[in-house]
């Protein structure tokens, strides 16, 4: 007898691990679910007490802070800054603005010919000699941009075989700086 007990464990230690899982899996099946709502109803009191105790706490410390509390203006005192002026000197060679840092800093010009719109339908319908019409008319000034930013208008001109720019009409910096705000 004790042989048939053994030779059937030996055939149930191939295929324990299986049948362990198989159990498993058909008892959460006959449970129905119930792991998921025990799970949602733990997360629904866990709210429910965090969020019902954080706001009692918050509102019972308020209160107390100004229940017990003098007046806040009593603690406070007056900021004292050091006067700026104090160590400016009057000589003429101060006045001056030194603006040799900024003379190295890169700038991009461009020149605009004019703008358009299209959908992107005709857009994927462009190919080599097509012909988009721009807003601006034959001869009229070309845009002088710096960094984005009208500052001219100009002519093309033709120069060693480049394109250049002459300026016709430079933009004042107040009116720059009135088209910025």
């Amino acid at each position: 007898m004790s042989e048939d007990k053994d030779s059937d464990k030996d055939e149930n230690d191939g295929g324990s691990a299986a049948d362990d899982w198989g159990d498993a899996l058909a008892e959460q099946a006959d449970e129905g679910g119930s792991a998921d709502a025990d799970w949602g109803d733990a997360l629904e009191e866990q709210a429910d007490a965090s969020a019902g105790a954080d706001w009692g706490d918050a509102l019972n410390e308020q209160a107390s802070a100004s229940d017990g509390a003098e007046n806040p203006s009593d603690d406070l005192s007056r900021a004292e800054f050091q006067n700026l002026n104090a160590g400016a000197s009057s000589g003429a060679g101060d006045d001056e603005v030194n603006l040799d840092i900024l003379l190295d800093v890169p700038v991009t010009i461009s020149m605009e010919i004019g703008r358009t719109k299209i959908n992107i339908r005709n857009l994927l319908h462009l190919n080599q000699g097509s012909v988009i019409e721009l807003d601006r008319l034959a001869g009229e000034p070309m845009d002088v941009l710096v960094n984005g930013t009208l500052i001219a208008h100009g002519e093309v001109v033709v120069v060693n075989d480049k394109f250049g720019i002459r300026l016709t009409d430079v933009i004042s910096p107040s009116e720059r700086v009135k088209k910025l705000r």
